[in-house]
């Protein structure tokens, strides 16, 4: 598995490292310091509000920094003085916040009274928007012409950007492109009436347009999925080829801004492809960023030098040091990738600087447009262009609004040509900009910064000092000793990954249909009766055939399994651990295999499919980790004797896993059974024996020993009362529906003559979750959350979320909101990467489902729904994503479980009927919350009582040993599947007390 494309050729120019470029680079650097220093003056109001936040925010350190910023984030979506008080005292009251003398008191006096809270709230939302339009040119395209108006006067020219991070659905996406075929028509119109100045549109290859904007590809297409590069490429295409055609008739300039690294490659194949189409090949007025802080940004470059010269026009590159290196890190970390960015700015800065020299060296292809604010980058730049004898003009530089006109205008006062990047928009889209400008300056390793400080000019350009290293592992684990790190899940924006991917389901087409064998004792057998499994996506195709198991064979495998036990319990924990870490390679080994086969037989997703896996090698690797942990010596040794605790297994286990989770539940409860010393009958769901089976291949490939590991499909009514009831076995591991696990807890109650165990059962079952939207909530991410929590594995998982309950003032918005991302939801067959929910697992769960969304309308109001496509209606076992709203709480939508994709939304007043709303149900599974106060989390980390709860993301998708999984009340017994005291339930302890002491004397302890 590949966390990036493969390397390719690096961008490297001989004059990177020239000497004469460096001592021209020191004189023009110190030229722009001193005509920067000329520049300073006292400032207005805004600049002195923002001057005092800075200091306030450095002041204090990172906690108060961290804080502050968190409180500007909120603060847009705070409806009324009590809010932004309530929120102002709670980020910034803390132990760790430091406030200047006096502001403490400040704040608390502020929300002693209704006056006083509207005078502090007035206060504070003032500020911030007189801060936000430092960096922000206006809350709409009128406002910010006026600003590109007075750049022009200054002689700087622009490029506009509309803001906003992300949408939510295919109405957003269609109001985003409307936009800017709004906004390309109203500044053909201004700017037509505006003389000209040689310095801004004159360049040596032509004429520079004076209409620039800046475009973001993933905001034209709510699907946005790199792993779905093809359906990705051409639906984006098509919302931007308006854009581009209206952009060259009016002769404007359209730049494709690049976002995070999980979207780079699929950003670059689409602008390529698309100017390569006949109306476009051969205009030059488009660009593309290139982030030098990506490690393959050079590659980058060459590519796109190759490809310019090949379609035979040329292209800008605006090069940028990059925006999103906290995500980048955080991202990789969460996920066990590398990281894809270099971790110190020396380094970056490095890069930088050699990125430039290819960039200016090809100018004629890649014509160069330099975006920073470091005065060494710019002279840099500088340098290189007279070294390679680049025309005036040949390269043009690049600052942010609020950030770099003063080194803009330093700029152009030496000729050159200056474009700002002038975002605009909405405070609270733009929230998320306006958090990186400041974090941007206010970090230690900023140039701004430095620069603001008075730094030391030697300092200010020195060359950077990095050497260039590749991406660095991460570390998952805080807080702990231990080693265990999670598998990663397979990066499918690697095209390579995809490649691996389609060639597994072509290779899994060709085996469909086969028998799935049952294993007694090593041997494999056959049955007289077998069951065929439709592919879920098409019903017309059968996916697999499982031999069914007969009484007989269930007893013959029950003789197995207690015949090895005594053999297997005393095989030291450290060889059991082995067999474990063996298996796991053997997953590993097989996993794009596996991964298509659930597609298939199932109708997973590639992604699920994927994450099923990564989860069955985590449960094979941890429980091998703490059986060690378990088994390390415990001793409590006193003179004259010595005492030991130490585990043994319990005997043979049953394990009856669910079909949902097809590798993953089963390989977990199966090898935590194993590595404590029990034998196990594997007993897969019917509807995925062919998945399961392979955990049986795994584990003989790995060397278990026969009669140990038993595999034993078959109908569950038939073998399942069998297997539960018979006095050899000692423990049962289940995870399914509540009315089958209670059944088989009150089976094993039972104690026939000749049983010696109490049979334990391990018991997870099912869940009505639910997820609270406070009225703070970050909607961008509670609906993109809900959404994922509801629809991921069309809603067929324990953890789903099945209902939701908004508080106050966050309804109109969120539900509006959620109804046109439901909508937007593609549903189609589980293989086609496209898909972003498929079909359920059968014709029960089909007609389960559509008796569900049948109830919802006569219980509520439909909301929203996603309908499948005519064309599927009939082909494969496809539901609709139904959302309901107006539910009653009693009712059976918001009382009993679905499992499929089917949301009640609830409304409630305040967070106190919210919790009551979310807690009235017989389960207590999984839960979430969504909200930006502190004390609101820390109210609902006390107060909601579910065994998994997720705040501020979605409720799905729990980790191994990151985050043990399983609930109380209705909704299990036993304890948490991947925590550390999971394997307690598979043993049993035994206390040995010896009395060494013989005639008065006694060895050492030990």
């Amino acid at each position: 598995m590949l966390d990036h494309a493969p390397a390719a050729p690096r961008a490297i120019s001989p004059f990177a490292g020239d000497s004469s470029v460096e001592r021209r680079t020191q004189e023009l650097g110190k030229k722009l310091l001193m005509d920067l220093q000329r520049q300073e003056r006292g400032g207005g109001l805004q600049d002195r509000l923002y001057g005092a936040m800075m200091g306030i925010a450095m002041g204090g350190g990172d906690a108060t920094k961290t804080e502050m910023f968190r409180f500007v984030d909120v603060l847009p979506a705070l409806k009324t003085p009590e809010a932004v008080t309530t929120h102002l005292n709670e980020y910034l009251l803390k132990p760790a916040v430091t406030l200047p003398a006096g502001a403490s008191s400040v704040l608390r006096f502020g929300g002693r009274s209704a006056f006083t809270r509207r005078l502090m709230s007035a206060a504070v939302q003032q500020g911030t928007r007189m801060m936000a339009r430092r960096f922000i040119a206006g809350a709409d395209a009128q406002e910010a012409l006026g600003v590109v108006e007075g750049l022009r006067r200054q002689n700087l020219a622009f490029t506009m950007d509309l803001l906003g991070e992300a949408v939510t659905s295919e109405a957003e996406s269609l109001a985003y492109q409307k936009k800017y075929l709004t906004l390309l028509t109203d500044l053909a119109k201004l700017t037509a009436r505006w003389p000209a100045r040689p310095i801004l549109e004159a360049a040596p290859f032509g004429g520079v347009p004076r209409v620039n904007v800046s475009v973001k590809l993933s905001a034209l297409y709510a699907r946005f999925d790199p792993m779905a590069a093809e359906a990705t490429s051409e639906a984006v295409k098509e919302r931007l080829r308006p854009i581009l055609t209206l952009a060259r008739k009016t002769g404007a300039f359209v730049n494709v801004d690049m976002e995070q690294h999980d979207f780079r490659g699929i950003t670059q194949r689409i602008f390529q492809e698309i100017l390569c189409e006949d109306e476009y090949k051969d205009w030059p007025d488009v660009g593309i960023v290139v982030q030098a802080y990506l490690t393959r940004s050079s590659e980058d470059l060459v590519a796109l030098r190759d490809w310019a010269e090949q379609r035979g026009t040329p292209v800008w590159v605006r090069l940028v040091k990059g925006a999103y290196w906290d995500y980048e890190t955080i991202i990789a970390a969460q996920r066990g990738h590398g990281i894809p960015v270099y971790q110190n700015k020396p380094e970056t800065d490095a890069n930088y600087e050699r990125c430039a020299a290819f960039l200016i060296e090809n100018w004629r292809t890649l014509r160069p447009a330099i975006a920073s604010h470091n005065v060494r980058s710019a002279s840099h730049a500088l340098a290189l262009a007279e070294a390679v004898k680049a025309p005036k003009g040949a390269v043009e530089f690049q600052v942010l609004y609020g950030m770099g006109e003063s080194l803009g205008r330093a700029l152009v006062a030496q000729g050159q040509r200056v474009r700002v990047y002038v975002p605009f928009g909405e405070l609270l889209p733009g929230m998320a900009y306006l958090v990186r400008r400041l974090l941007e300056n206010t970090s230690n390793d900023s140039f701004v910064k430095k620069l603001s400080d008075h730094a030391d000019v030697a300092a200010l350009l020195a060359p950077p000092s990095a050497v260039v290293t590749p991406a660095r592992p991460v570390l998952t684990l805080s807080n702990s000793s231990q080693t265990f790190v999670n598998d990663p899940e397979t990066d499918f924006a690697v095209p390579e990954n995809q490649e691996r991917m389609q060639k597994a389901l072509i290779a899994v087409r060709s085996e469909l249909g086969l028998t799935v064998p049952i294993v007694i004792g090593g041997k494999r057998e056959s049955s007289e009766e077998t069951i065929d499994r439709a592919d879920p996506s098409d019903t017309s195709r059968i996916a697999s055939r499982m031999s069914c198991a007969t009484r007989d064979q269930t007893e013959r495998a029950l003789v197995s399994a207690a015949a090895a036990f005594p053999a297997w319990r005393d095989t030291p924990p450290s060889e059991r651990g082995a067999l474990l870490r063996r298996t796991a390679q053997e997953l590993e080994k097989r996993r794009f295999k596996i991964a298509a086969w659930q597609v298939y037989e199932v109708g997973k997703p590639w992604r699920e499919a994927d994450a099923d896996i990564a989860e069955a090698i985590d449960f094979c690797v941890y429980y091998a980790d703490e059986m060690e942990r378990m088994t390390a010596p415990r001793r409590r040794d006193i003179p004259g004797e010595w005492n030991s605790y130490i585990y043994d297994g319990r005997g043979p286990a049953v394990i009856i896993a669910p079909w949902n989770f097809p590798l993953a539940i089963l390989t977990g409860m199966a090898v935590a059974a194993l590595v404590t010393g029990n034998p196990v009958i594997l007993k897969p769901a019917e509807q995925s024996s062919r998945v399961g089976y392979f955990l049986m291949e795994a584990l003989e490939a790995a060397g278990v020993p026969a009669g140990v590991a038993n595999f034993l499909p078959g109908v569950g009514e038939t073998i399942g009362p069998v297997l539960v009831s018979d006095p050899r076995v000692a423990l049962i591991a289940f995870t399914g529906s509540k009315d089958v696990g209670l059944s088989i807890i009150k089976a094993a109650a039972e104690t026939p003559p000749g049983q010696r165990e109490i049979k334990r059962v391990i018991a997870e079952l099912g869940g009505k979750n639910a997820i609270i939207i406070d009225e703070d909530a970050d909607l961008d991410e509670a609906v993109l959350g809900v959404l994922a929590s509801t629809t991921g594995f069309s809603g067929q998982k324990c953890s789903a979320c099945s209902r939701v309950i908004v508080v106050g003032s966050a309804w109109e918005a969120f539900q509006s909101r959620l109804a046109e991302a439901v909508k937007s939801i593609r549903i189609g067959p589980a293989e086609d990467p496209a898909t972003t929910m498929g079909p359920v697992v059968d014709e029960a769960s089909r007609e389960r489902v559509q008796k569900y969304i049948a109830i919802g309308k006569t219980e509520a109001r439909l909301l929203a729904q996603a309908n499948v496509p005519a064309h599927l209606e009939d082909a494969g076992n496809y539901v609709p994503a139904a959302v309901f709203y107006d539910c009653q709480p009693e009712g059976r939508l918001c009382r009993e479980e679905i499992f499929g994709p089917v949301l009640a939304v609830l409304r409630a007043p305040n967070l106190d009927e919210a919790l009551t709303m979310a807690s009235d149900s017989p389960y207590a599974l999984s839960g979430g919350f969504y909200s930006r106060s502190p004390a609101n989390i820390e109210r609902i980390r006390r107060e909601f009582r579910v065994g998994n709860l997720y705040i501020n993301r979605k409720i799905t998708g729990a980790l191994v040993d990151r985050q043990p999984f399983g609930g109380a009340a209705m909704s299990g017994v036993g304890s948490k599947a991947g925590g550390p005291d999971y394997l307690l339930q598979f043993v049993v302890p035994r206390t040995i007390t010896e009395s060494v002491m013989r005639r008065g004397f006694a060895p050492e302890a030990g």
